[in-house]
């Protein structure tokens, strides 16, 4: 199937949207399954509620898909990265003198929830990522008897710094915790929707990511995958009817907590935000993510080509091309970065001010005449 870009993103022809990294535009698919959506609440209600529970059922299918999980029992559906974080962080059991490996370039998602867990005796370990070339052997060299987990992004937010999954994934099973390995916690969401991720392969145990960064779909549904043979043994600290074995049977009185996934979704689906993650996933899955991640190397390949033609530019790259993604932070000299994201967006250039600087963060459907009239825009401002 050919997919037409520009219909299915027909963004104003002013507009230079360079902010997928925060919050991205929906497919044209996405919102007419919205508006589709909500034209049938209104009219019917929920008379036709079974079609919606099918419509949940592609969505896990879709997501399963997505990241190689093996089955769709090991797919959550949970409201946003930080919730599918705290589920790890309050599921798993501790012991005071555990380790929590992080890097030091993570958002606050990712460092806060692990930090919350000081009060049981559990220490996070920050890791430099500067300045290493072989990034995944260096956080591995913190590794010790005492670590538990490794809670690390697949991309970070502002740096845009790309890490080797697979890499970890093996440094964390080959190091050997108290008889068990170390577990590994991949915060995806600066990743997925716009590169491959295998939760196999990697040998994930946690893959969490929220759906309104380079999944392009709206805010409020996101994916949590737990692999089988560890959630069995998590604590669910959320209770309902939907999260027990028999979530259809009302009047039972006795109760399990389900052994799927869906032991973390304690009550009522997020309904509007499936039809509409589903819909963007579909546009993901039809255009192949190895199609997007050839499509999104070559304009963030360009655009950083662009930049380096702005006098008193300074990219912010990382040294191996392996470890560069979409995200592109700059600075012009001079030139206070803040300042400069407000100016930028009054010439409506969309993008944000993180980390160093400003951070431009195309999607694969951004076309290069966008980028020129982004470099254009930029320059003026110098």
């Amino acid at each position: 199937m050919t997919i037409n870009l520009e219909k299915e993103f027909p963004l104003d022809t002013q507009l230079c949207y360079l902010n997928h990294a925060a919050v991205s535009p929906w497919p044209l698919r996405t919102a007419k399954a919205i508006e589709d959506f909500a034209w049938e609440n209104i009219h019917y209600g929920a008379r036709d509620y079974g079609k919606w529970e099918t419509q949940e059922i592609i969505l896990r299918e879709q997501l399963r898909t997505l990241i190689n999980a093996s089955s769709i029992d090991d797919i959550a559906l949970v409201k946003n990265t930080s919730e599918g974080l705290s589920m790890v962080a309050y599921g798993l059991e501790w012991q005071a003198g555990d380790e929590i490996v992080i890097s030091d370039q993570e958002f606050p998602s990712n460092r806060i929830v692990w930090e919350s867990l000081a009060g049981k005796g559990v220490k996070v370990i920050e890791v430099s990522l500067d300045n290493h070339t072989e990034i995944e052997k260096h956080i591995a060299s913190h590794f010790t008897q005492h670590t538990r987990l490794l809670a690390i992004s697949s991309v970070q937010y502002a740096s845009g710094l790309k890490l080797d999954l697979k890499k970890l994934g093996a440094l964390c099973k080959n190091y050997i915790h108290s008889n068990q390995p170390i577990l590994f916690c991949v915060d995806a969401i600066q990743s997925l929707g716009a590169y491959p991720l295998d939760a196999q392969a990697i040998q994930a145990d946690f893959v969490i990511a929220d759906g309104h960064k380079w999944l392009m779909a709206p805010e409020g549904l996101g994916l949590f995958y737990s692999h089988r043979d560890l959630r069995q043994n998590m604590r669910v600290n959320e209770f309902g009817w939907r999260m027990i074995k028999d979530p259809g049977d009302y009047l039972r009185k006795e109760w399990q907590v389900a052994s799927s996934a869906r032991r973390f979704e304690c009550g009522s689906p997020n309904m509007l935000g499936i039809h509409g993650l589903s819909a963007s996933l579909s546009l993901i899955l039809e255009y192949g993510i190895v199609n997007i991640e050839r499509d999104l190397n070559e304009i963030s390949n360009y655009l950083r080509k662009q930049l380096q033609g702005i006098k008193g530019c300074k990219i912010f790259i990382p040294e191996m091309t392996s470890q560069r993604s979409a995200i592109i932070n700059f600075q012009i000299e001079g030139k206070d970065s803040e300042e400069l994201k407000h100016q930028l967006m009054e010439k409506e250039v969309v993008c944000a001010h993180r980390g160093k600087g400003v951070r431009f963060s195309p999607h694969f459907y951004i076309s290069k005449r966008v980028i020129d009239n982004s470099i254009e825009r930029l320059a003026s401002l110098i």
